[in-house]
């Protein structure tokens, strides 16, 4: 008997994850045209999901966090799974910090799993500031353990949840999630993030690497400013987040 939840199998929601995880897989050849549009779908998809979590101030990030975060990722929509031994998987985007704004997106792919008694299906929007360079620097490496080398606290929520938290005080990374429309801190320990470099280079000619350590190395990609102007809208740039 299939086990079904919102609408999808159990099984197609497993393979989702698998994917997220980086697990070999036959894929059909996409051309750099093909690429592209994937990208651009992605910046759409990561700038639909924070408009609508900013939209309840009330529950909403608190603005002086946003505009002291180096970078920002969004991971729309990430697919987890459960039948005694759970996993999601997901892809998401991060644009750092800039000058007059925000970088273009970087593309970026998280993944993480858990044990014990559980089943079902369900998809989530997840959202992590990046609070420091050190944060932002483990970003550029292989992959990125949350609560591992980066100190990671489930973000506060509100008007009235501002910046003199310990949870900014201490932690590099600050998380969020959504799912069924519930918005709130929560801790991500043990999710692995890892470049996703075949698309970073397809777009931009450039590694995840590359373009978190120097956002301004590319010439401006007008098909992907979703989610960087998203950004601009909530987390002004004017203030300053030293």
């Amino acid at each position: 008997m299939k086990l079904r939840q919102h609408g999808f199998p159990i099984a197609v929601a497993l393979a989702a994850v698998v994917a997220a995880t980086g697990a070999p897989q036959a894929h059909p050849v996409e051309s750099g045209k093909d690429k592209v549009a994937d990208a651009a779908a992605q910046s759409a998809k990561a700038a639909k999901a924070f408009g609508e979590i900013m939209e309840i101030p009330d529950k909403a990030i608190p603005q002086e966090l946003l505009t002291r975060a180096k970078a920002i990722a969004v991971f729309p929509q990430v697919i987890k799974v459960a039948l005694n031994v759970g996993g999601e998987g997901g892809r998401g985007v991060v644009s750092r910090r800039v000058a007059d704004g925000w970088g273009d997106p970087v593309f970026i792919r998280g993944a993480g799993g858990s044990f014990g008694p559980q089943i079902g299906a369900s998809s989530t929007d997840f959202v992590l500031l990046l609070m420091n360079d050190d944060s932002v620097e483990g970003l550029m490496k292989d992959k990125l353990e949350l609560g591992g080398e980066a100190s990671i606290a489930a973000g506060p929520v509100g008007r009235n949840a501002g910046a003199g938290t310990d949870a900014l005080m201490q932690a590099a990374i600050l998380s969020y999630s959504r799912s069924r429309g519930l918005f709130a801190g929560l801790n991500l320990k043990g999710i692995v993030i890892r470049p996703e470099d075949d698309l970073n280079l397809a777009v931009y000619n450039k590694t995840a690497r590359e373009l978190l350590s120097d956002p301004t190395s590319v010439a401006p990609q007008p098909n992907l400013k979703a989610f960087p102007q998203a950004l601009g809208r909530y987390a002004d740039s004017s203030i300053d987040h030293r």
